[in-house]
């Protein structure tokens, strides 16, 4: 990474921010954390008496909340969250590599390079403008109802397809945002050093740009999580349609709880994850700044 001109050169520093955590307490101290917590016991008491308490509560218990249905459904939908789990991963990879090629298709500059540019934004603009389910739909079905010899014709094979093409339209965005936030010396630097313009992109702005980019990038990948389930729509047995069949075979909607619990296990530690690692990054700027 080539250096920038810092504040310190121009004599300006930013004055040191107030501690503040990730939940909004603030730097306040013991009484702050009190207040939060004496006010949040309350909201809750005062929820938890207005659902018990309320007509349908016991019609709504035994639909949602029965413990012996909710024991006895956790392994079939636990395997099939596994599915979720393979549908993610090698998802993930795709959509990383395919969306980091989109944002350097869209980053190139001069006129030789316009038709690469124009394909690439189209590309884009048509998988952000489409619904996924829709996506899903066409390819789970239409491709594999067209029966060519040698097309694949595994739904899973199939699902991962279409998450790859919806989601790395928005990663591409994440990561051109992060190429575009590099300052222009950087490359220039880099070209007066005698690296060609793609060197430049290669090994000054782009590894700059996915370190910037992390954080959003984990956000877009908790969404890709949760989406899986939408695979269910063309037959792919993963946990929606696993807490289907539970659901439908038991006449009671409590497996629907065991999903809502599995996502939220995964989901809220990658949130977190996610908060840790942007405090890192405005702690590290901000270092950077007093240098």
């Amino acid at each position: 990474m080539l250096p920038e001109a810092g504040p310190r050169e121009s004599g300006a520093i930013p004055p040191p921010r107030r501690s503040r955590s990730r939940l909004g307490i603030g730097g306040q101290g013991t009484k702050a954390i009190l207040i939060a917590a004496a006010s949040t016991v309350v909201f809750f008491t005062v929820l938890t008496i207005l659902v018990v308490n309320a007509p349908g509560w016991a019609q709504v218990q035994r639909a949602f909340f029965d413990g012996r249905v909710f024991v006895e459904s956790i392994p079939r939908i636990v395997r099939g969250f596994w599915t979720n789990v393979q549908l993610f991963l090698v998802a993930e990879v795709l959509v990383l590599v395919w969306g980091l090629a989109l944002a350097v298709m869209r980053s190139v500059p001069g006129p030789a390079f316009f038709p690469i540019r124009l394909l690439a934004t189209a590309y884009v603009d048509l998988f952000r403008a489409l619904p996924g389910l829709l996506v899903i739909f066409m390819l789970g079905f239409g491709f594999t109802g067209l029966r060519i010899e040698g097309v694949p014709t595994d739904r899973f094979f199939w699902a991962v397809v279409a998450l790859t093409l919806l989601y790395s339209a928005y990663v591409s965005e994440v990561y051109r945002a992060g190429i575009e936030s590099i300052h222009p010396s950087q490359e220039a630097a880099a070209r007066s050093l005698g690296l060609s313009r793609f060197q430049s992109l290669r090994y000054v702005v782009v590894p700059q740009a996915v370190r910037r980019v992390i954080p959003p990038l984990l956000n877009d990948f908790i969404g890709l999580q949760k989406d899986t389930v939408l695979v269910s729509f063309i037959g792919v047995v993963e946990v929606f349609r696993a807490t289907q069949i539970e659901q439908q075979a038991r006449f009671n909607f409590t497996p629907l709880l065991v999903t809502a619990l599995i996502f939220v296990a995964v989901t809220l530690p990658l949130a977190r994850f996610v908060d840790y690692l942007i405090a890192r990054e405005q702690r590290r700027r901000a270092a950077g700044r007093l240098r």
